[in-house]
């Protein structure tokens, strides 16, 4: 019997404790400042996905870091846009629609689905009700002003507590999104 399994999908993401995953001008310094315990659970978490999602400005950024190579390259790679770029050896661009893609690949085999950013992507997945589960890593660390982890918009979450895990001085919060 062929049983299709239902793959997740899951934001794993790190905030402020005012709601922002970036300053103005895209640093996550303030992140590195903060006392944390290990990986923070990265690693743990990495281990349960083998897809990886992201925006073209979250793509643009990590490039920019001036990495050996691609961080997620032993992941399935895609990378959202809305301008014609030619796939690279780790990563696939789509400018499908976004709905579509992601029915596409939750229903298909495999490990969990996450989306690595950024905030348009998360805001097109809240509003197309895709997302399965949340992970927030809360930073103790008010800044004000920055690019927000949830943007303004007509949607609304409805959301579980499913576990909290402290590592020194983040705070994960795990919620599964009510069906």
């Amino acid at each position: 019997m062929n049983v299709k399994q239902h793959r997740n999908v899951v934001l794993f993401i790190a905030a402020s404790l005012d709601g922002y995953i970036a300053t103005k001008d895209d640093s996550l310094e303030w992140l590195f400042q903060v006392d944390g315990e290990g990986d923070n659970g990265f690693a743990a978490f990495y281990e349960t996905v083998d897809t990886v999602l992201m925006g073209k400005r979250t793509y643009d950024w990590i490039m920019e870091q001036g990495m050996q190579e691609f961080p997620y390259k032993n992941k399935q790679s895609y990378v959202f846009t809305r301008s014609s770029v030619t796939d690279m050896d780790n990563v696939k661009f789509v400018s499908d629609d976004v709905s579509d893609f992601i029915q596409h690949l939750k229903h298909g085999e495999g490990k969990d689905v996450w989306i690595v950013g950024g905030g348009e992507l998360l805001h097109t997945f809240l509003q197309e009700k895709l997302l399965d589960e949340l992970i927030l890593t809360v930073a103790p660390t008010i800044l004000g002003n920055g690019i927000p982890l949830f943007k303004k918009g007509d949607y609304q979450l409805d959301l579980f507590l499913k576990k909290t895990k402290r590592f020194n001085q983040f705070v994960e919060l795990h919620y599964e999104v009510k069906r």
